[in-house]
């Protein structure tokens, strides 16, 4: 009787011991290290992830900003949204990081160009409450067009796409073709230069004057600048860059010399001439 009640008792303890084993869970330990791997990683990633740019004081103005963008490696690889996309005509590609190399724009030139249509929208370069500003490289013999789109993203200017594009030919004469013949074409040049040419120049005797006279052909290449014959540089702040206009205002302007020339431009007949040329550089 004894050992019948020993074997009994045996038996409900190996049962009370063999529900304890099924009742834990055998992948609870697995389950614990993957979330913790998990969290671990998780951490990691966020910690590799590039933080929102913050603004800087160079931010408030587009001018001052992409002279910097161009001039500091650094700063340029802060603000390239990566992969950039770029658009070669149809195509498509996305340039990694890995891949992109320092663009110095046109920091590396003595001057840079810009263009208008009208003088009322030079005011808008050095607007602080720009939001989207795209720079150009007009290439003038192969008739293309590199864009740069860039968008101020809480504050601070980002580089968001670039687009490279063949220029449409006007029914007019092309303003971008006109140019490169007048720039390189002495004895063209001549033929569109409106004679007189209106002439507006600082004061030699007053720094904070300004002298408008006339000045004929010849004289106009007494004083004339260098003029660029490759390519053109712009940057879209908002103006009005239309193919058909009938005015068009190029503007030369210093990488930090004080360098100053604009050219004013008309069609008249169809054609274009120069019939307004002014020189303020310091």
């Amino acid at each position: 009787m004894k050992k019948l009640i020993a074997g009994v008792m045996m038996l409900v303890l190996l049962s009370s011991c063999g529900n304890k084993r099924t009742s834990i869970d055998p992948f609870a330990s697995i389950t614990h290290e993957v979330d913790s791997i998990r969290q671990k990683e998780d951490s990691i990633h966020q910690e590799k992830l590039p933080e929102d740019p913050k603004p800087t004081e160079v931010d408030e103005s587009f001018d001052d900003f992409i002279y910097n963008f161009a001039s500091d490696d650094t700063l340029q690889f802060q603000r390239v949204r990566f992969p950039l996309p770029y658009y070669n005509g149809d195509e498509k590609v996305n340039i990694e990081k890995r891949f992109w190399k320092h663009d110095n724009l046109f920091t590396k030139q003595h001057y840079y160009t810009l263009l208008f249509d009208r003088e009322e929208d030079m005011d808008l370069v050095g607007d602080t409450s720009l939001t989207s500003v795209q720079v150009e490289w007009i290439f003038v013999k192969k008739r293309m067009m590199k864009r740069y789109y860039f968008e101020r993203i809480k504050g601070a200017w980002i580089l968001e796409a670039i687009n490279l594009r063949s220029i449409e030919q006007s029914e007019n004469e092309d303003f971008v073709e006109f140019f490169g013949r007048f720039a390189s074409d002495s004895i063209f040049q001549s033929q569109r230069v409106f004679d007189p040419l209106v002439f507006v120049t600082s004061d030699p005797d007053d720094d904070f004057s300004i002298l408008e006279t006339t000045i004929d052909r010849n004289q106009w290449f007494a004083f004339k600048p260098v003029l660029p014959t490759d390519r053109l540089s712009n940057i879209n702040y908002g103006q009005r860059n239309d193919d058909d206009s009938s005015t068009k205002i190029l503007a030369l302007k210093g990488n930090g010399n004080g360098f100053s020339n604009i050219l004013y431009f008309r069609r008249k007949g169809g054609a274009w001439e120069l019939y307004k040329f002014e020189d303020t550089s310091i």
